[in-house]
C-alpha cells in the first residue's frame, strides 16, 4: 500500500464517518467548571481523554488541576474523576461519548495544572485540536496518542528534572517544541508519514543535541509516527 494511497483511505473513512454526526442533536452551551484541590499531594497523575474538540492545557493554577469546559451536546458530558489520597493523586477527564466534531457542535476544555507538584501527564486525542503548554510544570513524563487530530505540544521552559516524553503519531498533526539548556536524546520512528527533526544531530538511530551527556537535566524523547505529520523542535 503506498503512502498516498494509505492516507487517501483513511481520511475517506473519516468523512463518511462524520456523515453520522450529522445527525447529533445539540442543545444550549452547558459550562463545567472544575476545581480540585492540592491537599497534600506530590505526585499527580493526569489522564485526558478527549475523542473531538479543542483542548488548551497549562501550568499556572494554584489548584491541583482547575479549569472549564464548554459543551452543548449532552452526550458529551466530560467525566471528572479525582482519587487524591495522601501524596499521590491520580486525575481523569474523559469525553464520556466519542464523535467528530463541526458545525455547531461545541467541546471547549480550558484547564490548568500546578507548576510545582511531580506530573505524570497523559492525553489520548481523537479528532481534536489540542495545545498543551506544559513548559512550568514539574513533569515526569508525557505521553500522547493521537488519532486525527493536530497536537502542539509545548514544553519550552526550564526543568530542574529529568523527564520522558512519548507521543504516538495517527493521522493527524504534531509538533512537539522541546526546552533549550537541557540534554536531549530523540528516537523517531515513522510510519506512512513523515516526521522532520530540527534542531538535533543525527547519531545513528537517534537523534541529539550538544548539551546531551554533560547537562544535569535530560529529556528523553519517543515518537512513533503514523499517517500524520510530526515535527520535532529543539
Amino acid at each position: 500500500m503506498t503512502k498516498a494511497f494509505a492516507t487517501c483511505f483513511v481520511v475517506g473513512m473519516l468523512a463518511l464517518g462524520g456523515c453520522e454526526f450529522d445527525r447529533v442533536v445539540t442543545g444550549p452551551i452547558k459550562t463545567d467548571n472544575i476545581s480540585l484541590d492540592l491537599n497534600n499531594a506530590q505526585h499527580a497523575n493526569i489522564e485526558l481523554d478527549l475523542g473531538a474538540g479543542e483542548l488548551t492545557v497549562r501550568g499556572g493554577s494554584p489548584k491541583l488541576l482547575a479549569g472549564r469546559i464548554e459543551y452543548n451536546v449532552p452526550s458529551w458530558a466530560p467525566e471528572v474523576t479525582d482519587n487524591n489520597n495522601g501524596q499521590t493523586a491520580d486525575v481523569s477527564i474523559k469525553q464520556n461519548e466519542h464523535g467528530h466534531s463541526g458545525g455547531n457542535m461545541r467541546n471547549r476544555w480550558d484547564l490548568s495544572l500546578n507548576n510545582d507538584v511531580l506530573t505524570d501527564f497523559r492525553l489520548n486525542c481523537g479528532a481534536g485540536q489540542a495545545r498543551l503548554e506544559l513548559g512550568d510544570v514539574m513533569l515526569s513524563s508525557v505521553t500522547v496518542h493521537m488519532g486525527a487530530g493536530q497536537v502542539d505540544l509545548d514544553l519550552q521552559g526550564h526543568p530542574t528534572r529529568n523527564y520522558s516524553v512519548n507521543v504516538q503519531g495517527g493521522v493527524g498533526q504534531a509538533t512537539i517544541r522541546l526546552p533549550r539548556d537541557v540534554g536531549i536524546r530523540a528516537e523517531a520512528h515513522g510510519g506512512l508519514g513523515s516526521i522532520s527533526v530540527d534542531g538535533l544531530n543525527k547519531r545513528g538511530g537517534f537523534y541529539t543535541n550538544d548539551a546531551y551527556g554533560t547537562a544535569k537535566v535530560n529529556v528523553l524523547v519517543q515518537v512513533e509516527g503514523g499517517i500524520g505529520e510530526i515535527k520535532i523542535i529543539a
